[in-house]
């Protein structure tokens, strides 16, 4: 389930990445990890969290994901490894949050996607999700809460 799509301007944001390029499959096993190496590298400069991790996908694939998962931060992040310092872009979105287990995201793109072309709007080739809340919050999917970002052409 969806809220209401809105659109809005997003505002450029610091942050801290790792750039992954991994077939579809293998989400599930290299996202966890690469959340870990982010916030350890992020810790270890000293630096907080400034809002909840992301993962920000350059185009879509349904083969192929190439995408950044990272942290927003307050201040530049030096590089550590495979932790570079990125930016989440200044963009004009349709902006929605899914409510559920991260199982439902596909159907939750899905459906969005369709309200974006119902009202007119052109995607680009990027998205992002904000993980606003998750099992770190509550063990039940039902509260968890992802914020979909979808970048308009016009």
């Amino acid at each position: 389930m969806i809220d209401t799509p809105q659109i809005t301007q997003s505002t450029a944001q610091l942050t801290a990445v790792i750039r992954l390029t991994i077939p579809r499959a293998e989400i599930r096993n290299v996202m966890g990890p690469a959340i870990s190496e982010v916030m350890a590298a992020v810790a270890a400069q000293g630096i907080s969290p400034a809002g909840p991790v992301f993962s920000y996908h350059f185009r879509i694939d349904p083969d192929t994901f190439d995408f950044e998962v990272g942290v927003p931060v307050a201040k530049p992040v030096s590089p550590a490894g495979r932790v570079k310092p990125g930016e989440l872009p200044a963009k004009k979105v349709a902006r929605t949050v899914y409510h559920g287990g991260y199982e439902g995201l596909g159907a939750a793109w899905g459906e969005f996607g369709a309200w974006i072309a119902a009202n007119g709007h052109k995607p680009g080739p990027d998205l992002w999700e904000c993980y606003v809340a998750g099992p770190e919050s509550s063990p039940d999917p039902a509260n968890w809460r992802t914020e979909l970002n979808r970048p308009l052409i016009r």
